[in-house]
């Protein structure tokens, strides 16, 4: 979904927009951001859990993008370059949270609140599924499967191998198929 053809532009489109982005065109940035902070909130928002935290931590990606766009050298390596700086952005604050406990379990009872009353029963299984698997194996689903990033972008945005990659995504998928079987729906 997100190599931008399905969004409305194909590749091409996309470095066009930064390169415009990069020109200084104001309308050019709002439509890249209407293009691309769908699929960066919903990566976003699978690795943190909680829709309110994806909200704030999107925004600070937006912040990096729009300090860091002119610097980008090759635009239509756009959508690597954006999941990497989410990425960052999503480590730097599990790296926070880790360090204070409390505010840990503050958000962790947030995100369990929010995800019982939020889509259909389905999205709640995988989403559950999705939380109870380890961040390498939960980003690889997400950034594969649900944001539909091809094999090399992967690998570039997660900074490894296409290689590994491929390992982790076969036991990303044989995880959340085992967890799903134990709590008794059909994977």
């Amino acid at each position: 979904m997100t190599d931008g053809a399905e969004l409305g532009g194909g590749v091409g489109n996309d470095g066009l927009l930064v390169v415009r982005c990069q020109l200084g065109e104001r309308e050019a940035f709002r439509e890249l951001v209407a293009v691309w902070h769908p699929p960066l909130w919903r990566y976003v928002r699978g690795m943190v859990g909680s829709p309110h935290l994806a909200d704030d931590l999107a925004q600070e990606a937006w912040v990096a993008v729009v300090r860091g766009l002119p610097r980008l050298r090759q635009p239509e390596r756009f959508a690597p370059w954006l999941f990497t700086i989410a990425r960052r952005t999503v480590t730097d604050h599990l790296r926070q949270t880790y360090k204070a406990a409390e505010t840990a379990m503050e958000e962790a009872t947030a995100v369990v609140a929010d995800d019982e009353l939020s889509g259909v029963l389905t999205t709640m299984q995988i989403e559950a599924g999705l939380a109870a698997l380890p961040l390498l194996e939960r980003e690889v689903l997400i950034l594969f499967h649900l944001e539909d990033l091809p094999l090399a972008s992967c690998a570039e945005v997660l900074g490894v191998p296409a290689g590994t990659v491929k390992s982790r995504l076969y036991r990303a998928r044989r995880m959340l198929r085992d967890h799903l079987a134990e709590k008794g729906y059909e994977a």
